[in-house]
């Protein structure tokens, strides 16, 4: 069954005065029924002035709070302004605006709560670091076999969520350090399904600051392992879910 209903955009940013006004044009474009919210993290550049002028709305936050703690500041905003939907994606040009017409389309089924896009189930060529793709790899094995089903990108930040899925992801289970693998074995031991489609994703645009630079990758896997082992020690229970 298909629904209309509001959707948001959220697009958390850290210094992408170079990038985020091409992401917000182009998703303006492609989806022009959404809003778009920018939740500008703390940037030392013009993030907020270039997303306003591009039609964003924006919410600041002082200081750099971190990526996970910018995406829920976004679903704050969506379940208080009343939307039903919400399609989370970068700021750097990485994920095509396309897509997200594909996210919304699968979200409005009702089949699934979190619409997962995956750059590996298209014919698009996404190059990873090494560390990375070691990684992926890694968390791809755990959540398929947590899940149940294979998932075949499961550290994709381009998703579509439904407004079940804002309520559980606005209390204290969501990990707002790296929210990626780790938080849907979470949503699928609360009793949340997750349903994979492909999406377009590209390299990194110029400019922005990068988790993945440096010996970040390396970081980002030791952390998110351990956080998936903490994850899986905890109790499962179905009533987490926000009815």
């Amino acid at each position: 069954m298909t629904d209309s209903g509001r959707i948001l955009i959220v697009v958390p940013a850290y210094d992408e005065e170079q990038n985020i006004g091409g992401v917000v044009s182009d998703v303006r474009a492609v989806v022009p029924e959404a809003d778009v919210l920018v939740v500008d993290d703390g940037s030392s550049d013009g993030t907020a002035t270039a997303a306003r002028r591009s039609g964003a709305s924006v919410v600041s936050h002082p200081f750099n709070l971190g990526y996970g703690v910018a995406l829920q500041t976004g679903f704050k905003h969506a379940l208080r302004h009343g939307y039903d939907y919400v399609v989370q994606m970068d700021a750097d040009g990485q994920h095509e605006a396309k897509s997200v017409v594909d996210l919304i389309e699968e979200a409005r089924k009702g089949d699934a709560d979190v619409i997962l896009g995956s750059r590996f189930l298209g014919l698009g060529r996404f190059k990873m670091q090494w560390a990375r793709r070691l990684g992926s790899l890694l968390f791809r094995v755990i959540v398929s076999r947590v899940v149940g089903e294979r998932i075949s990108d499961p550290t994709s930040g381009f998703q579509a969520l439904n407004r079940k899925v804002l309520e559980f992801y606005v209390t204290e289970a969501y990990p707002v350090d790296f929210p990626d693998a780790d938080l849907l074995i979470t949503a699928h031991r609360a009793g949340f399904k997750i349903k994979e489609i492909p999406v377009v994703m590209y390299s990194k645009a110029a400019g922005g600051k990068s988790m993945h630079s440096g010996l970040r990758p390396l970081y980002y896997v030791f952390k998110m392992f351990l956080s998936i082992l903490v994850t899986l020690m905890r109790p499962r229970n179905s009533r987490e879910r926000m009815e």
